[in-house]
């Protein structure tokens, strides 16, 4: 039962998960109110940091954790299946009648809105994760918050910087922050 109950739920988040890994977000959050045992929000926080600085999709790697800690194996595998199939049923879909769809103006102007509904759910999970992050405990955490800026502004001025070079350096800095003195 539980197979089932991983397939369902992440194939529902997969399903209204329009625009890609970080709009899975607000889902998986909701996710994380009806099933702690699943995933809670500190789990989240952590396996974001884990899969943008690992290959996959945020939404893939989260089904994936979750289903191997609520029933191993193949509890990740289910769950990754439940993500991924709403997306191959969809696509198969638009695939069949692209010629029609590709020159409709109705749906390009709901792609349109799309791009706004994707947009504010992103801007949902930047502010969930800021919270999990900065407001840990209900109070500021004045180390990670400076942190944070710290990162914006070097971002910001060194743009043309690879990705992976920050990805690299916030880690170097947490486990430097975390080492027992």
């Amino acid at each position: 039962m539980i197979y089932l109950a991983l397939f369902y739920e992440f194939f529902k988040v997969g399903l209204f998960s329009i625009g890609g890994g970080l709009a899975t977000l607000p889902f998986l959050y909701k996710l994380a109110e009806r099933r702690p045992d699943w995933l809670t929000v500190q789990t989240i926080a952590d396996m974001i940091a884990i899969s943008e600085s690992t290959p996959g999709p945020i939404g893939i790697n989260m089904a994936t954790y979750a289903g191997y800690q609520v029933a191993g194996v193949f509890g990740g595998i289910i769950a990754t299946l439940g993500e991924v199939a709403p997306s191959i049923i969809i696509i198969v879909i638009i695939a069949k009648f692209l010629a029609e769809f590709d020159k409709n103006p109705l749906v390009k102007h709901a792609f349109y809105g799309l791009r706004a509904a994707v947009a504010g759910l992103i801007t949902f999970a930047l502010l969930k994760l800021l919270s999990a992050t900065l407001l840990a405990g209900g109070s500021i955490n004045y180390l990670n918050t400076g942190l944070y800026l710290v990162f914006v502004a070097l971002v910001l001025v060194f743009k043309k910087a690879h990705p992976l070079v920050w990805i690299l350096l916030g880690a170097a800095i947490g486990l430097i922050l975390r080492l027992p003195s």
